[in-house]
């Protein structure tokens, strides 16, 4: 997905008008539409404030991932961030397995 189609179905989502995010970014209507419509390059700065508006992350923004708030390692322990990082190289087969474990513990740990 392209970032001009990120950022447009989000307006979208907010029911707002190319306008009033315009407005909110302390930009001229037409800027933002070039924006919107892949015409302009969208400066970091503005992505920034984009993300900041919608509560999503960059990642979110770039088409880097469909997560709109995204894993932050502030949001991790020392822990969780092992745990992510040694699933990660596992095949698909262990992987498979342990999600079938995580399953089966959450459902006793009731």
């Amino acid at each position: 997905m392209h970032i001009y189609q990120r950022i447009r179905d989000m307006r979208e989502d907010a029911d707002l008008t190319q306008k009033q995010v315009a407005d909110i970014l302390y930009m001229h209507t037409t800027q933002y539409r070039r924006y919107e419509c892949g015409e302009s390059e969208i400066p970091f700065d503005v992505a920034v404030k984009l993300a900041d508006y919608y509560n999503v992350s960059l990642d979110y923004i770039a088409g880097r991932t469909n997560d709109k708030i995204g894993l932050t390692k502030s949001s991790l322990d020392d822990d969780e961030t092992n745990l992510i990082n040694n699933y990660r190289i596992l095949s698909e087969k262990n992987k498979g397995r342990i999600l079938e474990r995580i399953y089966i513990l959450n459902k006793y740990d009731k």
